[in-house]
């Protein structure tokens, strides 16, 4: 069996101008980032309108034994391409974290992906990183304002901005700083996320332009003054130089699959601690440029989907035609219990035992947000043909068809049925719905996202959590969307509680405003925001050879 990177390589890749002609973009719409990558220009949309129809893929609480998002989303896209639509895919850009971590990258797999895999896996066109520039310098240039003089009376134990990096580094979650005497700057107790958690990266993602993205960063809250008011990347002069750092990252990233779609990979931010979404800039480009457009939302649809339409839908004035939710009947059983060494052998009653956990993501899409949806079975050659009849039954039970999905052996093929049955979807009527009011108080958006996403109680606060939420709605920023920031295994906060747990109640850790991206931030649990490394990291595995080849790169 070939590996993605051995699939990726035989690939006859087209050079990028052959892609953007496809989209109807000329020489002077794109920037050149060699043969195979582009950005596009800012003006290469302008004048167009956005008549795409947009097809949110989403997925199961994820499990060890894996979902294949974006697989689906990539093979959906080249299977609507095969059918004669014209097809743009907008995805996620790739942390190095998760690379050289345990997740993996994010390009797809089989022969459903994006390329060239190797670059987009790595540094890319350099997004990421000029996203750390910028969270880094405004970092910096916080702790020389404090050292210089401090003239905006910044109390150094009420700092909240972190410094952070692209890979998953648990020793830096808490640091102290600052030490080596008076030359060394002002010591004090600091941390780092990992970059794609960073506001920045979200404030990226949510931009429209170059000077909404100035106006956005300069309203990051990067601390508190002695009288407890908040202090601004604005106040600090730090905008304008972000904002050059990012000049570049801000452009859509325009690539291919492996049957020659055009792909706009844009964004990295994880939906369990951040907002999970691809640019608002790619989306609304891709919007202008194609008749269907895939994008897809990170992890399960409690997190990414809910994420994406409470917040990105609502903040773009987007609204999605229809929603593909992804599972795998080895997950499913997983979620009713069984191990990952037992996967192979026919078990309905696990598989009966952990179905409502598909049947919930899928209620909530269509009952809560009144989309219309189907659910993309992605078959295993050990799935057997009563397991599939039985999430078949159960899903049409909820008015939802189901489709098998084989696009990972057989690429757009392999996804021509999902394909028809999203165009016979995209006709539908929908009722759009965001699953509550951006104007309530900051505790009723956490209980209407807990008991109705979650299918939890409510929630319980810490008394941090409490005298946090009291101050952000006290400075104005309560009627904003809230992320919430939880673990991915589970609905509940508790990733130990797999299918779909009841009667839980959410514990909400800490409140703090993302006021440049504009939302609220709840950390639930045990939730960090610097993930760590396996105890066998796929790093080990990685190597290149004398003459520049990669191995053990998936």
């Amino acid at each position: 069996m070939k590996t993605d990177i051995e699939i990726a390589r035989e690939a006859a890749i087209r050079p990028i101008g052959e892609i953007a002609k496809k989209l109807g973009l000329f020489e002077e719409d794109i920037e050149l980032y060699g043969k195979y990558k582009a950005k596009l220009e800012p003006l290469a949309t302008a004048g167009r309108k956005a008549e795409g129809r947009l097809i949110l893929v989403t997925a199961i609480t994820p499990t060890p034994a894996g979902e294949g998002k974006t697989t689906t989303t990539v093979g959906l896209a080249d299977g609507l391409s095969r059918l004669g639509k014209k097809t743009v895919v907008a995805l996620r850009e790739p942390s190095l974290g998760p690379v050289f971590g345990i997740k993996g990258g994010a390009a797809g797999g089989g022969y459903a992906q994006i390329i060239p895999m190797e670059d987009i896996n790595l540094h890319f066109t350099g997004d990421i990183h000029a996203v750390g520039a910028a969270n880094n310098l405004l970092a910096a240039m916080l702790d020389n304002h404090i050292f210089q003089g401090n003239e905006l009376n910044i109390d150094p134990e009420r700092i909240v901005w972190k410094r952070c990096v692209d890979m998953n580094d648990r020793q830096l979650r808490y640091v102290e700083d600052g030490l080596g005497g008076p030359k060394s700057g002002v010591p004090r107790k600091d941390g780092f996320d990992i970059t794609v958690a960073s506001e920045v990266m979200a404030i990226l993602c949510l931009a429209t332009s170059l000077e909404d993205l100035k106006k956005r960063l300069s309203r990051i809250v990067v601390a508190y003054n002695k009288e407890g008011e908040p202090v601004t990347a604005g106040d600090l002069k730090a905008a304008g130089a972000m904002a050059v750092l990012l000049k570049d990252a801000i452009k859509p990233n325009l690539v291919q699959t492996l049957e020659g779609t055009p792909a706009l990979v844009h964004g990295g931010p994880f939906a369990n601690i951040a907002h999970g979404c691809n640019s608002v800039a790619a989306t609304c480009a891709a919007l202008k440029l194609g008749d269907y457009v895939v994008t897809e939302a990170g992890f399960g649809a409690d997190l990414g989907a809910e994420k994406f339409l409470d917040i990105k839908c609502r903040m773009a004035g987007l609204k999605p035609s229809a929603v593909v939710i992804v599972a795998t009947v080895r997950a499913l059983k997983m979620h009713g219990g069984l191990e990952k060494t037992e996967l192979s052998r026919e078990d309905l009653s696990a598989l009966e035992k952990g179905l409502p956990n598909l049947l919930r993501h899928v209620s909530n899409i269509k009952n809560v947000y009144g989309l219309p949806a189907v659910v993309a079975v992605n078959r295993f050659p050990t799935d057997t043909d009563a397991e599939i009849s039985l999430v078949i039954k159960k899903c049409r039970e909820l008015g939802v068809n189901a489709v098998l999905s084989t696009v990972w052996a057989e690429g757009g093929k392999g996804g021509e049925e999902l394909a028809r049955e999203v165009v016979r979807l995209t006709e539908e009527k929908s009722d759009f719905r965001f699953a509550y009011d951006a104007q309530l108080p900051i505790k009723e958006k956490i209980e209407a996202i807990v008991t109705k996403i979650y299918g939890g109680k409510g929630a319980v606060y810490s008394p941090e959590a409490e005298e946090e939420i009291a101050r952000l709605e006290a400075l104005g920023f309560g009627k904003t969307p809230v992320c919430i920031a939880k673990t991915q295994y589970s609905f509940s906060d508790d990733p130990a509680k797999s299918g779909a747990p009841e009667d839980f109640f959410v514990t909400v850790q800490h409140c703090k405003i993302s006021a440049g991206a504009g939302f609220v931030v709840a950390l639930t649990g045990s939730i960090m925001t610097m993930p760590g490394l396996p105890k066998s990291p796929a790093a080990e595995r990685i190597d290149i050879d004398a003459d520049g080849k990669i191995t053990g790169l998936f």
